[in-house]
């Protein structure tokens, strides 16, 4: 879908190589810009690096700095992760870019944006989502909220938003022929995801209290443990769904589970069920759920999930040189999507290095 463009990637680590990597599977041309020498905290050859195309520079070097700005000048895109400031002191800032690339979409990557009190200070994705409210809800009521690491800010909240801004930048500037800066940051992106519960809110689904809302409150929306070790999820937040879900337990006639929006029965019940769920292994419930509508999954590790009848029929986890990695997502009709193999650091020094030369070479010749 994205073949014939153009990203450049300045090397940094979590969501801005998420970001390019997405937009690889997409079809995109991404260079990554590698430091010279490696790094002590990402792989030689990283998964999030598949199908793109490497140059190691040092861009504290002058003749290396001047590669980079060549390249950027090729570019659709840009996408860099540090904090403000350290761009525009190599030389490298949106308004130097933009000289030379007035159509360039400029992505900046952050936790906490370019601007505001926290702008220039440390983060990880924890913090940034304890800040946005999107964490508010990540646990059991009394209990430290907790969340899927990097899922809900990294990934979701900032590697994303990064991508989606990105993608409008492009068609804007296809449109009127000018550029734009993104600034993507993880606070932003996180907050904007509670849109859906805040609508929740407002139709009085939704608590600000921990465990009193719609969706991790009742019985019927958590997770339960097996007697095996393993867990087992419910949400069968509609009354036909939830019929589903009591008839498979023989709780139809059962004059309490009748009840399903009674908050005040919510805790007894809960106890019910985490001690029936604990009194079978996984594969019991598995088995016993398994193509019905009572809104029941069992938790699967990303090995199990890659063995599962339904992401193996999708081939959505794949094997690759030894490490699992997920498919490209989403699908589009009549195309399939393949996994391209991560570059080493640096492999296409020499190759991107004799492209410049050329186009060089090309515009010298041009009258």
């Amino acid at each position: 879908m994205l073949h014939g463009t153009r990203v450049i990637e300045i090397e940094g680590l979590g969501p801005g190589p998420f970001a390019a990597m997405h937009l690889a599977d997409l079809g995109a041309d991404v260079i990554t810009i590698h430091r010279k020498g490696g790094s002590s905290i990402t792989a030689d050859q990283s998964v999030l690096d598949r199908g793109k195309r490497s140059i190691a520079l040092d861009l504290k070097d002058p003749a290396d700095l001047d590669t980079a700005k060549q390249l950027i000048a090729t570019a659709d895109a840009l996408i860099e992760g540090f904090r403000p400031g350290v761009m525009e002191r190599l030389g490298l800032g949106p308004a130097e870019c933009h000289a030379e690339n007035p159509t360039l979409v400029y992505g900046r990557m952050t936790g906490w944006g370019q601007s505001g009190p926290r702008a220039d200070t440390a983060g990880h994705d924890l913090n940034y989502i304890a800040q946005s409210g999107a964490l508010w809800y990540a646990s059991e009521p009394g209990s430290p909220p907790i969340s899927p690491a990097t899922l809900v800010g990294d990934i979701g909240g900032g590697a994303l938003y990064l991508v989606i801004g990105i993608l409008s930048g492009i068609l804007n500037a296809r449109a009127t022929g000018h550029g734009t800066v993104v600034d993507a940051a993880i606070v932003d992106g996180s907050a904007h995801m509670m849109a859906l519960l805040m609508a929740l809110r407002q139709a009085g689904g939704l608590s600000m209290e921990r465990g009193h809302s719609l969706l991790d409150g009742p019985h019927w929306s958590r997770s339960y443990a097996c007697a095996d070790g393993g867990f087992v999820s419910v949400q069968c937040l509609e009354p036909q769904f939830y019929a589903s879900f009591l008839a498979k337990l023989n709780f139809s006639d059962d004059p309490e589970f009748a009840k399903q929006h009674d908050r005040a029965l919510w805790p007894k019940l809960t106890t019910r069920l985490a001690d029936l769920f604990l009194s079978e292994p996984r594969q019991h419930w598995d088995d016993l759920f398994s193509g019905s509508d009572a809104c029941v999954a069992v938790v699967l590790s990303p090995e199990e999930s890659a063995q599962s009848p339904h992401m193996s029929a999708r081939h959505v986890w794949h094997h690759t040189n030894g490490h699992l990695q997920p498919a490209p997502a989403p699908r589009f009709e009549g195309q399939t999507a393949s996994i391209n193999p991560a570059p080493k650091r640096g492999q296409h020094t020499k190759e991107i290095l004799a492209e410049l030369t050329q186009k060089s070479a090309l515009q010298r010749a041009v009258p």
